[in-house]
């Protein structure tokens, strides 16, 4: 064996192994449980980045081990690769997105096999592929034909930079999520999923998912948002009445303005005649209306002259427009009670408006609202016939007579919108839709799909998509009358090929867009990724789920059976960017220390979940540690050839050994397996090569134990570390592939101790320790601490007033 640790030979002759073996190809077995390991695919950027090599250790660990416990395993991978960046450095280096895309393909593909992961290549996918998108659009026309797809003009999330619509997922803070630019409201015609016809579902099905984070779990469950309130309308003279939704029916009767949304019908009718109304209107498009925003954003208004008639008083008050009121959440409108919510409290304050108090504190305390809003509930007053009623009373009374007057009733409600899925830009699906003047909207036939993004395009000076220029594409004839047709030129939303990836790779080669395979291997059995996806792609990916599913296509109600989020990689305490200049070069560290070290450090450093800190000296101390690894093992190797253990002849230092051993395998096993902590799980390991390395017996039955340890070292280590474990493996004598041998088992009897450590402590302070028989009893103990020497001169001209035994930690003997 040589005696120094060449990386990079290793892990070239190994990996070249695997390939010639077909280790990783996963094939349906019914006769094995099977256990399928995904982690979130990547955009193809053109290069990995640290985050990139996190996620994929984490995933690629979890896959190496399972599949050593004897489960038919499936890691594939592919590449998210429609999308805004490629269009964008397209448009900049007057290359086409196909080609950019592809090379960065290319490049990252070379770059994530240089790591080792054991993916099935042979079921790569790449979602900007007519063979992929072609199934999205079957679907799509399913759907469509449905109704459960349908255009409509809304008003939209418009991000000026990146000239596209954005879903209100995908605004945060009030700007684009993918570039940060603030973002503006516009009404555009667009396509909408009815996201919304699952949201009970969605909900409910929550409670399946014990195998997800709570707090993903939770932002999930807040965005549904379902709530239990009353609907009613205030009829305006005149006009449609205005219907409004609210949780607080108590405060019903302290409804001093009703505010609408700028976009509302009633808003545009008031502005009509009233210029400086209308101006207020078109400054609201470009003033953040997601929902995120509305409590910290400043609150203005305008009077729109109309009066609304109070539902139950018949008194009338105003209608305003207001910024904060948004036109895609209710109906567009909201009955103010600023006495009771703080929004309405600062709008109120600030154009001088009615504020009435009907609820006070329960206890009878005196609370008024002279400086803030009372929020809580409690009892009404100022409420006519409600007087004296608590809250949850008073909905139930003012529910019951506005149904009585038929002005209203109880509802379920459900933040959650429908899904906008039209983008404005060319890389991306095409809607598979036709426009026709005499049929209307037609969806594509299923034997014309799929409708082909054409590749080979160039950009000109502008920013718009240049299919919208192209006749040859979008120039057709109608399929219902034969007649003269436009194809729909905006394409899917990114996230409609990231809902469905997963499903697609257990039959990539399908000729439907699922078949038999896919109920065979999902649901996903662990899922990686970060916790920015939440309620983005995760929320989709569910929803994508249940439509397969109710197509027949999939038996299962949850794509993702256990989630883990991945914390972020750092330096110097921000996150890794580009525009930072602060990130770091998977590829430089590989050529200079080999994949191995670069997995052992990114796993090591810290738990998954947490964030990252990078540190060259960790990179460093990974390195040292496995040429330690490579030396321990090649002295071993040196020495000799291992006689059969002979546990029953054991002394105790090969007993402790032993024993060392075995626990580490069950905490490897567990923290693997179970608590996905790799770093303790090296950490054990590491603990376990210092015992070996202090382990100093050259008879053939210690020269044994050692062997025992090294072998089954190297298997726990096999995961993290694949390339260096199997030469190791090798050495040490065995032909296999390590990735196929069975995990290790820890020995019960080998955890049994002939003797244990006690503290003994005087009065509370510790003075000794003591050795005695793992079967000791109580009185054996006492009488083993009192005859110690440092106890006795502890004790000595003491009278001893108790002993007290804690059996396997410690005695405390009372003296004075």
């Amino acid at each position: 064996m040589n005696e120094e640790y060449q990386a990079q030979q290793i892990e070239e002759k190994v990996q070249k192994l695997w390939d010639e073996k077909s280790v990783f190809k996963a094939v349906e077995n019914t006769s094995k449980e099977k256990f399928y390991c995904l982690a979130m695919f990547p955009y193809p950027s053109g290069r990995l980045h640290m985050g990139h090599v996190r996620n994929y250790s984490i995933g690629d660990v979890i896959s190496r081990y399972q599949r050593m416990q004897g489960k038919n395993v499936l890691q594939p991978m592919g590449w998210d690769a429609f999308g805004l960046p490629a269009e964008n450095a397209a448009m900049k280096n007057k290359v086409a997105p196909a080609s950019w895309t592809y090379e960065n393909v290319d490049y990252m593909r070379d770059q994530l096999k240089r790591l080792g992961f054991a993916y099935d290549w042979d079921r790569e996918i790449a979602t900007c592929k007519p063979e992929y998108y072609r199934w999205e659009q079957w679907l799509f026309t399913r759907l469509f034909n449905k109704g459960m797809a349908y255009k409509k003009t809304a008003g939209v999330n418009w991000c000026p930079n990146d000239q596209t619509v954005l879903a209100n997922e995908q605004v945060i803070d009030g700007k684009c999520w993918r570039c940060d630019t603030s973002v503006e409201r516009r009404e555009i015609s667009q396509w909408f999923m009815k996201i919304t016809d699952y949201a009970q579902q969605l909900l409910d099905d929550l409670d399946q998912l014990d195998g997800w984070p709570e707090q993903v779990r939770t932002m999930q469950r807040n965005w549904i948002g379902r709530s239990t309130g009353v609907e009613l309308s205030f009829e305006v003279d005149g006009e449609e009445p205005l219907t409004v939704y609210t949780t607080r029916a108590d405060t019903l009767m302290g409804v001093t303005y009703v505010a609408v949304a700028a976009e509302h019908a009633l808003a545009k009718k008031a502005a009509r005649d009233n210029p400086e109304l209308q101006a207020f209107i078109e400054s609201c498009k470009t003033t953040s209306v997601a929902e995120a925003d509305v409590a910290t954003m400043e609150k203005k208004g305008m009077a729109t002259g109309f009066k609304a008639i109070h539902p139950i008083t018949g008194k009338e008050v105003p209608v305003w427009v207001a910024n904060f009121v948004l036109i895609d959440y209710g109906s567009g409108a909201v009955m103010s009670v600023p006495a009771h919510d703080s929004r309405d409290y600062a709008f109120a304050k600030n154009y001088g408006l009615d504020i009435k108090q009907v609820i006070y504190p329960a206890d009878g305390s005196d609370v008024t609202v002279e400086s803030e809003a009372f929020t809580e509930k409690g009892v009404l007053k100022n409420s006519a016939e409600f007087d004296g009623l608590n809250s949850e009373q008073a909905v139930d009374a003012i529910a019951e007579k506005l149904a009585s007057m038929d002005k209203g009733e109880k509802q379920i409600n459900f933040r959650l919108r429908d899904w906008g899925v039209s983008r404005q830009r060319y890389w991306g699906t095409p809607i598979p839709i036709i426009h026709c003047d005499k049929c209307g909207t037609v969806a594509v036939p299923e034997d014309q799909l799929p409708v082909v993004l054409p590749e080979d395009i160039a950009y000109g000076e502008d920013v718009g998509s240049p299919i919208k220029k192209m006749p040859e594409f979008y120039e057709t004839t109608c399929p219902e009358c034969g007649g003269k047709a436009e194809r729909e030129t905006d394409t899917f939303d990114t996230f409609f090929e990231s809902s469905w990836y997963y499903a697609r790779f257990t039959c990539p080669d399908a000729d439907s867009m699922l078949d038999e395979r896919a109920k065979y291997w999902t649901p996903v059995d662990q899922y990686i990724g970060g916790i920015e996806h939440a309620v983005l792609h995760l929320l989709y990916a569910r929803f994508f789920h249940k439509l397969m599913r109710d197509e027949g296509l999939l038996d299962s109600d949850e794509p993702f059976k256990n989630l883990l989020t991945q914390g972020m990689v750092l330096k110097d305490g921000s996150k890794m960017s580009k525009s930072k200049g602060n990130t770091v070069d998977p590829q430089q560290l590989i050529e200079r220390y080999g994949a191995d070290t670069v997995r052992l450090f990114i796993l090591f450093a810290a738990p998954p979940e947490q964030s990252l800190e990078w540190h060259d000296e960790g990179v460093d101390g990974a390195a040292r540690f496995l040429k330690r690894l490579w030396k321990l093992v090649a002295n071993h190797v040196a020495a000799g050839t291992p006689i059969e253990l002979n546990v029953d002849a054991l002394n105790t230092e090969q007993k402790n050994l032993r024993r060392k051993l075995h626990e580490t395998i069950a905490k490897v096993s567990d923290d693997i397996g179970r608590r996905h902590t790799f770093n303790t799980a090296i950490a054990a390991v590491m603990e376990l090569i210092n015992e070996l390395v202090k382990f100093d017996d050259n008879s053939e039955n210690g020269y044994a134990v050692r062997h025992e340890a090294i072998e089954a070292m190297v298997l726990m280590l096999s995961p993290i570390v694949p390339h260096i474990t199997q030469q190791l493996w090798n050495e040490l004598g065995h032909d296999d592939l390590v990735v196929e041998v069975n995990w290790p088992e820890y020995d019960e009897s080998a955890l049994v101790r002939d003797e244990i450590e006690l503290v003994v402590q005087v009065n509370g302070k510790l003075r000794s320790k003591i050795c005695v028989a793992a079967s000791a009893d109580k009185d054996s103990i006492e009488a083993a601490a009192l005859a110690d020497e440092k106890i006795m001169t502890n004790i000595e001209g003491k009278t001893v007033r108790k002993v007290i035994v804690v059996p396997g930690r410690l005695v405390n003997i009372v003296a004075n």
